[in-house]
């Protein structure tokens, strides 16, 4: 059984060998292949390789185009600058006050060389995988995006003091996801990831308000279009996974903050499933080998056995080549 059918089986409910095996590794996939980080953020091909080459290592069973959450933001005027070996740092171009969100307009992805991008890597990683890996898209979500355009501390007031604001980016920034989305599947994806990270931080009363619809909207668009979605949301999310689970999205992301999945189980419907959500820093890279086991375990009797194998977030760079291969190792003892 390969990844591709080990993952798309498990989603759907169907007896696989063992759960897949689908960690977050960015910047751990770039040092491993010996990629500098800005050639793994912006040169498709480069970035390929390098997941191609930590799935046959390490048994991983996905391709993901994950690197940095700036491809949008770019193409909506963030400024970005990417050193040689290190993460993207902004650099300005923030909405200098919340009215300006209402002169925000849709962008065209294929107008952008960093959305561009994101499409020749999905080629690039179905061309490498031949078949035998799930390939993973990403577009990032309404109030993650609206921080990074805004700033997160401003993104935040303005969620109180102009909502108005807010609703409009949040509409422009979905209208321009969808295409890309869908171009992502059109281009070979399986599944798109839709990463929202800054809805962990405002509650479940300003979730359901700004953002549950429009998370619904991109994952009934993506389900139309063929594709499976992915939701991930750094922090303790415990009272967001109710109306998580009712987006309707394939798999949930669960971080190590969230303390307990056995309360929310039930509440997955057919063909819905959780993935994570080992602590990346405390076990994963500086656990040892039984340590990751038995986290490993723990999670899929926490979940009944409905959790894809990963980490709660993005694996260090510093997790040791003897610890990835344990974390593999855990998975496929289930």
């Amino acid at each position: 059984m390969n990844g591709l059918e080990r993952s798309l089986g498990f989603i759907s409910g169907k007896a696989v060998d063992h759960p897949p095996f689908l960690p977050i590794v960015m910047r751990w996939a770039a040092r491993y292949a010996g990629v500098p980080y800005r050639d793994f953020c912006l040169i498709p091909q480069a970035k390929a390789m390098a997941m191609a080459k930590v799935a046959e290592d390490f048994a991983i069973d996905w391709l993901t185009v994950m690197s940095d959450p700036y491809c949008e933001a770019e193409a909506f005027g963030l400024q970005v600058e990417y050193p040689a070996d290190n993460l993207p740092i902004e650099k300005g171009g923030h909405l200098s006050e919340a009215e300006a969100a209402f002169d925000l307009k849709p962008y065209d992805w294929r107008e952008h060389k960093r959305c561009c991008n994101r499409v020749e890597e999905i080629k690039a990683m179905v061309e490498l995988s031949r078949g035998q890996h799930l390939i993973g898209g990403w577009v990032v979500g309404p109030m993650a995006d609206c921080a990074d355009i805004r700033g997160v501390s401003e993104a935040a007031m303005d969620l109180i003091e102009e909502p108005e604001a807010v609703r409009h980016a949040m509409g422009v920034i979905v209208e321009s996801a969808l295409p890309f989305a869908l171009a992502q599947v059109e281009a070979g994806a399986h599944c798109i990831g839709i990463g929202d990270a800054f809805a962990s931080q405002i509650g479940p009363k300003l979730y359901r308000e700004f953002v549950f619809d429009l998370e619904k909207q991109l994952v009934e668009a993506i389900h139309a279009a063929g594709g499976l979605t992915k939701i991930h949301i750094c922090g303790n999310i415990s009272s967001l996974l109710p109306d998580l689970i009712k987006t309707g999205s394939d798999i949930i992301d669960i971080d190590h903050l969230v303390p307990d999945l056995s309360p929310f189980a039930p509440l997955l419907a057919e063909g819905q499933v959780f993935s994570g959500k080992a602590d990346p820093v405390s076990i994963i890279q500086d656990g040892t080998p039984e340590q990751i086991e038995a986290s490993v375990r723990a999670i899929h009797g926490e979940t009944n056995g409905r959790c894809i194998v990963s980490a709660g977030c993005e694996v260090p760079p510093d997790t040791s080549v003897a610890n990835m291969l344990a974390f593999s190792r855990a998975a496929r003892s289930l």
